[in-house]
């Protein structure tokens, strides 16, 4: 077994390539489960900037009580981005993950106030409609990972007036992807269930890790305001 500190980048961008064979729920969290342990040090060899510029957004349009909002953070994974909105003063939070060995690592982080093990895109999520203050998703709306429906269950989720918050990758294994997600978007604001506060493209999003793309691929960040119906 490779100790982290002696990871590369090549061996990580291997270890997420096998990734891309698994098929099933099941396989998907089964490889996150066995991730976990390493995933905080393997993205960081990625340069993984995603939580980074989500927290920054949102951080930027929120203008409420911070200490006393509750974030809702979807596929959470070991806290990356409840560890970036605690720097902007944001303390209340719920996350969702999939993967139990990712929820354990988020529970040791003494972030969260409340965990919830849930596979997403299967049933709704395990929240109340119109709870949160802020929702956010980083990293799971890809090709494979998390079907563009659900989207409309973070929706849900929040609070009129509240904020929802949501990155893709722009690589082109994901721009079919990405354009679904971009019509559904679309769709739910000219049903006026939200209106676009903020959609930033990234150049240097994290490291390529795609056999047929070299440097850096791009992203998105894209913010939603809830409207008051």
């Amino acid at each position: 077994m490779m100790s982290a500190s002696a990871k590369t980048f090549e061996n990580v961008k291997t270890l997420i390539l096998s990734a891309h064979k698994n098929t099933t729920s099941r396989d998907k969290v089964n490889f996150y489960n066995s991730w976990a342990d390493n995933y905080d040090q393997d993205v960081a060899l990625l340069d993984y900037r995603a939580p980074s510029l989500a927290a920054n957004i949102i951080s930027c349009h929120f203008t409420g009580d911070r200490e006393a909002a509750v974030v809702l953070d979807v596929a959470c994974g070991t806290g990356l981005v409840a560890k970036q909105l605690k720097q902007f003063g944001f303390g209340h939070f719920v996350g969702i993950d999939g993967s139990e060995a990712m929820l354990k690592l988020a529970r040791d982080s003494r972030l969260y106030q409340d965990l919830k093990q849930s596979l997403l895109g299967e049933g709704t999520l395990p929240v109340q409609c119109d709870s949160f203050d802020v929702v956010v998703i980083v990293g799971a709306l890809s090709d494979g990972q998390v079907p563009v429906a659900v989207i409309r269950e973070l929706c849900k989720s929040t609070k009129p007036g509240g904020y929802v918050c949501m990155t893709t990758r722009s690589n082109h294994d994901n721009l079919e992807y990405k354009s679904a997600l971009e019509l559904e978007l679309k769709q739910m604001e000219e049903e006026g269930l939200w209106s676009c506060v903020q959609a930033t493209d990234v150049e240097d999003w994290e490291r390529a890790v795609s056999e047929q793309e070299d440097g850096y691929i791009s992203g998105s960040v894209y913010l939603y305001k809830k409207l008051q119906l």
